[in-house]
């Protein structure tokens, strides 16, 4: 095999893992192939927690044509017995002679333990030359295994001058038909959506990805006074079950109850000034077993949770329009002077219909996990 018939290979494998984003917490999304003779021979990704590994699913495909082949996986392969059995123990029985490893496991307790049993065995096992990308992949879970909290995405629909509504509170739509869409592609791949009562108030989101195929991510909504109506989408769609209220002791224990009462979990947390400490709220949803957040807004959320230096990066969709100074800004309650404004780097830039989006991360070195 070649670089180049790696490069080929892994980036198969990545692409099938990308179907299980969303789906697989508390494990990371995971794809595998086998190849034999520079021929795919089968492949697999890991569809939820409890179900069979990737590589698994890759082995039980290939059948007999696995042994003397070459099996890539993005993330290092598992030498303990969780729900499912070692993977490392399946390679070996399969007869693959080479692993191509995209990523080591990201749980200072497991990594590469794995990578060893299978060098020990015999088995040629070699690191991907190009890893950013299938990194990028366990973002969320070594995120969630190292800090104990999920990932966290803030999405944005900013006009130029960095404003999220218009002086009277209106933001449909800000963004166009296109970067709409491109939302609710980023929902499919989380584990919960949360937003700012404000934003339900206003605007009575369902939060629900619309595309097809399951999905089961959480809608969190941070509620500190118990404010949410209840006649809100997020109680009444038939799916409330998903819905998660997050609210602190100001909350009346009658609204408490009918939240419940609708089929809501209510979490009361610790308050942080007038809202729910954003520090409690992700560390109750890590032990949810929730590995990534998108955060839609509003305003006063995602300033707190760049002021507690939580947000691990912006998504935001930049429209061309200005609504000028007294239109709502997206981080409110926040200044900083220049000399000590966070610096960001850019991941990523692209024309999406009329706007254009940009993911954007904290400089290393500039934020607290």
């Amino acid at each position: 095999m070649t670089a180049m018939d790696d490069r080929h290979w892994m980036d198969r494998a990545i692409a099938l893992a990308r179907r299980g984003e969303g789906r697989t917490r508390p494990n990371p999304p995971v794809g595998a192939v086998v190849v034999r003779d520079g021929i795919c021979v089968g492949e697999g990704y890991h569809h939820r927690a409890g179900a069979p590994h990737a590589e698994i699913l890759a082995l039980r495909a290939a059948g007999a044509q696995a042994r003397r082949a070459t099996l890539y996986v993005t993330l290092e392969p598992c030498s303990t017995r969780g729900r499912t059995g070692p993977c490392t123990e399946a390679i070996l029985a399969a007869g693959v002679t080479r692993v191509v490893v995209g990523a080591v496991d990201p749980n200072p307790r497991n990594g590469g333990r794995g990578i060893r049993r299978l060098r020990r065995a015999g088995v040629r096992v070699a690191r991907y030359r190009a890893p950013a990308e299938c990194e990028e992949l366990l973002r969320p879970f070594a995120c969630w295994v190292r800090a104990g909290r999920p990932y966290v995405t803030v999405k944005l629909a900013v006009s130029l001058d960095g404003r999220i509504a218009d002086a009277r509170g209106r933001s449909q739509w800000i963004s166009g038909p296109a970067s709409r869409r491109r939302v609710q592609a980023m929902r499919r791949r989380v584990d919960a959506v949360l937003v700012g009562v404000r934003t339900v108030i206003r605007d009575d989101p369902s939060l629900l990805c619309r595309e097809r195929g399951r999905h089961d991510a959480l809608r969190v909504i941070a509620d500190p006074a118990g404010e949410l109506p209840l006649s809100a989408r997020v109680l009444t769609d038939g799916e409330a079950h998903r819905t998660v209220v997050a609210t602190t002791r100001r909350c009346p224990d009658k609204k408490r109850a009918a939240f419940a009462a609708r089929g809501a979990r209510v979490d009361v947390l610790r308050g942080a000034g007038e809202g729910v400490s954003p520090r409690a709220l992700l560390k109750r949803l890590g032990n949810m077993d929730v590995l990534h957040v998108l955060c839609e807004g509003g305003g006063l959320l995602a300033g707190a949770l760049a002021r507690a230096k939580l947000v691990d990066e912006f998504a935001l969709f930049m429209a061309p329009v200005f609504l000028g100074d007294r239109a709502l800004p997206c981080l409110r309650g926040v200044q900083w002077p220049l000399a000590r404004a966070p610096r960001l780097d850019v991941i990523e830039s692209e024309r999406v219909g009329e706007d254009v989006f940009v993911r954007v991360r904290p400089r290393a070195g500039t934020r607290e996990a």
